[in-house]
C-alpha cells in the first residue's frame, strides 16, 4: 500500500534533478556595454549581432564616439565593459587612469583618404590641393585620432591646412561632406567605403605617414568581465578579422 506514494516521491525527485540539469545547460545570457571609436560603428554593429546570435540571451550595447570623448566619459565614471580606441595614445590614457583590466590587444589598422562630394567640385586630386584658396576643408579635431593623423600627414607633406571646421569624430567629418557643407574632408578609408557613392574617395601617398593602430581591452570593474572578454576574443579572432578586412581595415 505504501509503494505508490514512494514511487511518486522518487519520480518527483528525478524530475527535479532533470529540471536542474536542464537549467544549468541553458545560456543565462547577460549584457555588456562597448565603448568604441566612431569609425568602428558598422563593423562592431555587425559583430555585435553575430555575438548575440552565437550567445542566446546576451545583449551588446554600443556607445560610438571619438576616442578622446570616450576616454573622457570613462574617466568621469561612465559604466562600460569594453573600450576600443582608434589609436594607441587614447588607450594609453585609459590605462594610465587605471581603467583597463589586463593588457590591451591591437586588432586593426586604418589610414586616411580624401573625400569630396560625388562631383568633386574643386577638382581635388592630391593632398596639396586641400590647401588651395577657396577650397573648404573639414577635418577631425587634433585630440581625435583622425585629427592627430591629419596633423602628422600635413607635417610630412609640408602642407598647411586651414580647415573651416574641426569635428569631434570622423563620422561628423563624413557627414559634412555627404550633406554638401564642404568641398573636401579627411576620413578613414573605411568610412569612405561605407559612404559608397555618396562621396568620391581620393587616395594620396602621404597617408602612409600616419597609420592608426586600433587597440581594445576589457575595462576594470566590468559588470560582466567574462562576457566582455568573449566579445574581445570575437573581434580579435578570425571572424572579427574577416569582418574588419571586408570593411577596409588592415591587419595590425
Amino acid at each position: 500500500m505504501n509503494r505508490l506514494p514512494r514511487l511518486t516521491a522518487l519520480l518527483g525527485a528525478a524530475l527535479a534533478v532533470a529540471g536542474c540539469a536542464g537549467s544549468d545547460s541553458q545560456d543565462t545570457g547577460g549584457e555588456i556595454t562597448v565603448f568604441a571609436a566612431a569609425s568602428l560603428k558598422s563593423t562592431f554593429a555587425e559583430l555585435g549581432t553575430q555575438f548575440e546570435e552565437t550567445n542566446p540571451g546576451t545583449r551588446v550595447r554600443f556607445n560610438f564616439a571619438g576616442s578622446s570623448d570616450l576616454v573622457a566619459q570613462l574617466t568621469q565614471g561612465a559604466p562600460a565593459d569594453v573600450f576600443a580606441s582608434a589609436d594607441e595614445p587614447n588607450m594609453v590614457k585609459a590605462v594610465d587612469a587605471g581603467l583597463v583590466d589586463g593588457e590591451p590587444v591591437t586588432f586593426a589598422t586604418n589610414t586616411l583618404t580624401i573625400v569630396t562630394p560625388p562631383d568633386n567640385p574643386k577638382d581635388v586630386a592630391s593632398f596639396a590641393d586641400l590647401a588651395e584658396p577657396g577650397t573648404s576643408v573639414v577635418v577631425c579635431a587634433p585630440q581625435v585620432p583622425c585629427g592627430s593623423a591629419t596633423e602628422r600627414v600635413a607635417e610630412a607633406a609640408g602642407v598647411a591646412l586651414s580647415p573651416v571646421s574641426e569635428e569631434s569624430s570622423v563620422t561628423d567629418v563624413l557627414g559634412k561632406i555627404t550633406s554638401g557643407q564642404a568641398d573636401a574632408g579627411l576620413v578613414y578609408v573605411t568610412d569612405a567605403k561605407v559612404a559608397g557613392d555618396q562621396v568620391t574617395a581620393i587616395p594620396f601617398p602621404e597617408s602612409g605617414d600616419a597609420v592608426n593602430t586600433y587597440p581594445m581591452a576589457v575595462l576594470d570593474g566590468a559588470a560582466n568581465a567574462e562576457l566582455a572578454q568573449q566579445f574581445v576574443d570575437l573581434v580579435t579572432g578570425p571572424t572579427g578579422g574577416q569582418v574588419l578586412a571586408e570593411a577596409g581595415f588592415a591587419a595590425p
